[in-house]
């Protein structure tokens, strides 16, 4: 058995209904193991079950809820329990981003990025911990943070405050669940070309952040796939409580 090997292991992916996530549930999939799927786009998710369950003949369970709906992941989690589905793997990915000054962003806009970004991650990785604990599963919780938890960029300052607040939260849970035996990391992305974002990246200003760039390119989605990998298998076992970049070198550049 490969270090590395997720065969069979119950992966839970939140907003796994496009880009990244998407990505991510297929590098499960393809990788043996059964997906546990949620996202807001039933249409999305159904066509990703149906081409994941041909394609690599897996189990996949697909729940459209918003993350943000405390009672719902829990539902989900009693739906899964009831059919004798533990969970061992949950990569919250989930995220929402705006761009705007600092001084245009009002409470709304707040509530809905933070929300999502910080507090929903936070509430499924209890119910999640609190699952793996009662089912005795030696889980991991895998948050998929930013360069921008660490590091600045203007126009995302709520989006930044919540990565950085992921990325610790992220160090607490793994001090505070580690007696469980549930490893707790983070993989902070730099930036990657997805629909949201790919006008402003292929602009002007988008190319001038890419000469910025040590490697001088955007990352692609599968450069993530060995630390995801790592993290959620045999292979990561010592590992807690840290963040894994994969910007290519961005977050090092000299002021």
């Amino acid at each position: 058995m490969s270090l590395f090997d997720v065969n069979n292991k119950n992966v839970l992916i939140t907003g796994a209904s496009g880009g990244l996530g998407k990505h991510i549930t297929t590098l499960f999939a393809r990788k043996g193991a059964d997906v546990i799927i949620c996202a807001r786009s039933a249409d999305k998710l159904q066509h990703l079950k149906v081409s994941l369950e041909q394609d690599f003949g897996i189990n996949v369970h697909s729940f459209v809820l918003d993350v943000n709906d405390r009672y719902a992941f829990k539902k989900m989690i009693s739906s899964l329990e009831g059919s004798g589905i533990n969970i061992d793997v949950l990569i919250n990915n989930a995220g929402v981003s705006d761009t705007k000054s600092f001084l245009n962003y009002d409470d709304d806009d707040w509530d809905k990025i933070v929300n999502t970004n910080l507090k929903a991650p936070w509430q499924c990785s209890q119910e999640i911990a609190q699952h793996m604990i009662n089912s005795n599963i030696r889980g991991v919780i895998i948050n998929i943070t930013s360069i921008l938890s660490e590091s600045v960029n203007l126009g995302v300052s709520p989006y930044c405050a919540s990565k950085a607040g992921l990325r610790h939260l992220t160090e607490v849970m793994a001090v505070e669940l580690a007696r469980f035996g549930i490893n707790v990391n983070a993989v902070a992305p730099g930036y990657m070309v997805t629909d949201i974002n790919e006008e402003y990246l292929m602009s002007d200003l988008g190319q001038q952040l890419l000469k910025r760039i040590p490697s001088r390119k955007f990352v692609d989605f599968e450069e993530l796939d060995g630390a995801l990998l790592l993290l959620a298998s045999k292979a990561g076992k010592g590992i807690t409580g840290i963040e894994i970049k994969v910007d290519g070198g961005h977050s090092c550049v000299p002021i």
